[in-house]
């Protein structure tokens, strides 16, 4: 079952109560790996989630990078399913690569929690056990329509889409709901390639803004794309309205300036935070795991923006 935002507080209420005043001994081994590299401040939040829960919960845990290397992350994978470690928390960055690892390791008794990325299909398409994590389709379309409706997008228009990643499922889901908002109101999308590498993708998207004039807004589809977005359009020349995702200084700070109308923030602390929690219940309590959304009413605006800016300086 899918968590809404009372039963979200429910259950975090809850935890509260399991929890001493002094961390738990760790006897529960976990394994959490995450498909980027160290070097992408996005995750920082997630890894200070997850060790938060395992000092509260009792829970050994390993932090392993498969640096956007899919043969690295199923060895990671199998390698921790050898170690017979209680759970692994991985992000399912593909909705093919990982499949018959992930479910090797449900074969074998250990619990496995999907965050930040899902299979494309969900629990249809993966062995794991439950989800932590934004509805990235849901989320493109929302900011979609939010900003059709606040720039008065019309049929005929065309919007820029880049994509760090464009065959990551994050990227498939998120730039998917954008362009189902776009298509239902006659708006072209164009997309790129924008890699990972900040410099990299703003020059890429400042070289493609200069070259085709008509784009009337930008959407940021992850971390990377979203922190760059407004220095491109200045490096453009062009003054056209940009949405994005995540949370960085940047981001914060282009949503304060109005340089950025609106992120859509996937609160990645939660996404660290809440798999390595449910493991050790798992093990501890034969608790089920059980999807989290944590992305529910996560629209920040300038209006809201301020909000989280304390946050955000937190981890970094």
């Amino acid at each position: 079952m899918k968590l809404t935002r009372l039963k979200t507080a429910a259950l975090a209420a809850g935890i509260a109560t399991m929890m001493t005043s002094t961390a738990l001994a760790a006897d529960v081994k976990a394994t959490m790996i995450i498909y980027l590299d160290p070097s992408v401040q996005f995750f920082n939040p997630v890894v200070k989630g997850a060790k938060d829960a395992a000092a509260q919960f009792g829970v050994d845990l390993d932090v392993q990078y498969a640096n956007n290397d899919p043969v690295r992350q199923n060895d990671l994978i199998e390698s921790a399913t050898a170690a017979g470690v209680d759970g692994i928390a991985v992000s399912i960055s593909s909705s093919d690569a990982f499949d018959e690892s992930i479910c090797a390791a449900v074969k074998a008794g250990i619990v496995v929690i999907g965050f930040n990325n899902d299979d494309l299909e969900g629990a249809k398409g993966n062995c794991r056990q439950a989800y932590v994590g934004m509805n990235e389709f849901a989320s493109g379309y929302e900011l979609g329509n939010r900003m059709i409706k606040e720039f008065g997008l019309k049929s005929g228009d065309v919007v820029f889409n880049p994509r760090e990643i464009p065959e990551a499922s994050f990227a498939v889901a998120r730039g998917g709901g954008i362009e189902k908002a776009m298509k239902e109101n006659g708006i072209k999308v164009e997309t790129v390639r924008a890699g990972l590498d900040p410099a990299e993708a703003q020059n890429i998207m400042a070289q493609f803004l200069i070259a085709n004039p008509n784009v009337k807004a930008v959407f940021g589809t992850g971390s990377v794309t979203s922190t760059v977005g407004a220095g491109a359009i200045k490096d453009a020349g062009v003054k056209v309205p940009f949405g994005g995702f995540d949370l960085a200084v940047e981001i914060v700070n282009a949503v304060e300036s109005g340089a950025m109308f609106a992120t859509m923030d996937q609160q990645p602390y939660l996404q660290g935070y809440y798999p390595i929690a449910q493991i050790a219940l798992s093990k501890k309590y034969g608790l089920t795991p059980t999807d989290v959304d944590t992305g529910q009413g996560a629209f920040l605006d300038k209006s809201r923006i301020s909000s989280v800016k304390p946050l955000i300086g937190s981890f970094r």
